[in-house]
């Protein structure tokens, strides 16, 4: 019999009649064949949930529909792999959003509609309400104006559908704070705000021809010895009438109204008068939270109705002049 070379022998284990057996397989080359076969089956996965252009590298680059693992839809344009410029993604709890996309990204201008029927139209930057937009809210209210990091920051805009009030001036972090009006439907208030609530110097301005002129005040809790330890519970500012007058124009005076105290510091270190201030979410950001935008926007509405009770408690010759909505 012809030896075989040992180069041509195949790999194997003595056997029992003296020649060799193949090898097993073992466990690490096992394991590297599920894991490549599992990519395969991916990769095969992914190229059959997309429907587009494609650059040299495989990636998706053009235009192209593509449906994600969790169910959710994509419709537009990508760059190199990435959703970037004009498309569509539709959320497979209802939601969508059309707009601009810059590296999977909502960037720019675009339009999202929440599974609530709340809607957001405005301007994005990285996933983020930011800049100058319109959020219509489930119960109807509006808002319109600035936002940063998903929040109304900035100048804006905030319009109650149940009773056409509303709220006109400074936001900060999702809160009333800062010079502002508050416009009812025969008069409006007219001062500072500090989160959500009118503190300081303001007007009551009325269409009837007239003005209240006063200051919120913050009243302090008293507490008892034994309740030291205790934090005091937060107590609503109340209003307090300097005077009335006839409806006065502009003057330096309104400016001064908006000015908080601690800025309103005189050369000779006299500060002036505080300001005066009155009033709705992310919010539930997307989701929601724990209580509703609407809810704390209308807390925040009902809080002039003192100074109006106060108004006509001390002229009741006014009573049928003035109808308070």
């Amino acid at each position: 019999m012809q030896a075989v070379p040992p180069c041509a022998q195949q790999p194997g284990v003595p056997g029992s009649e003296g020649g060799l057996e193949p090898l097993s397989p073992s466990p690490v080359s096992l394991r590297r064949g599920r894991v490549l076969a599992a990519l395969e089956r991916f990769s095969l996965r992914l190229w059959q949930d997309y429907e587009g252009d494609r650059d040299a590298a495989g990636q998706r680059h053009g235009f192209g529909k593509a449906r994600l693992p969790n169910g959710d839809t994509y419709e537009g344009e990508y760059e190199h792999g990435m959703r970037s410029g004009q498309g569509t993604y539709r959320f497979k709890n209802g939601a969508l959003y059309t707009g601009n996309y810059l590296q999977n990204k909502k960037h720019g201008k675009g339009e999202f509609f929440y599974p609530d029927g709340s809607k957001y139209s405005g301007d994005w930057v990285h996933d983020q309400r930011q800049g100058y937009g319109e959020y219509l809210y489930a119960n109807g209210d509006t808002y319109t104006g600035e936002w940063v990091n998903n929040k109304r920051h900035g100048q804006g805009t905030y319009v109650y559908k149940s009773t056409g009030s509303k709220y006109v001036g400074c936001w900060v972090n999702g809160i009333q704070d800062g010079p502002a009006e508050l416009v009812h439907l025969n008069h409006r208030f007219k001062g500072r705000f500090l989160n959500g609530k009118p503190l300081g110097r303001g007007k009551f301005i009325f269409d009837i021809g007239c003005e209240q002129h006063g200051e919120y005040i913050q009243p302090v809790q008293e507490r008892e010895e034994d309740e030291e330890d205790e934090p005091p519970l937060p107590l609503e500012p109340v209003w307090k009438v300097s005077e009335i007058t006839k409806l006065t124009p502009w003057s330096s005076h309104d400016e001064d109204l908006l000015i908080p105290r601690e800025a309103a510091v005189t050369e000779e270190g006299e500060d002036h008068p505080p300001s005066d201030a009155g009033e709705e979410g992310e919010e539930r950001g997307e989701e929601g939270e724990e209580r509703s935008e609407e809810e704390v926007n209308q807390d925040q509405e009902d809080q002039d109705p003192f100074a109006i009770s106060f108004y006509l408690s001390t002229f009741p010759f006014l009573v049928n002049k003035i109808h308070i909505k």
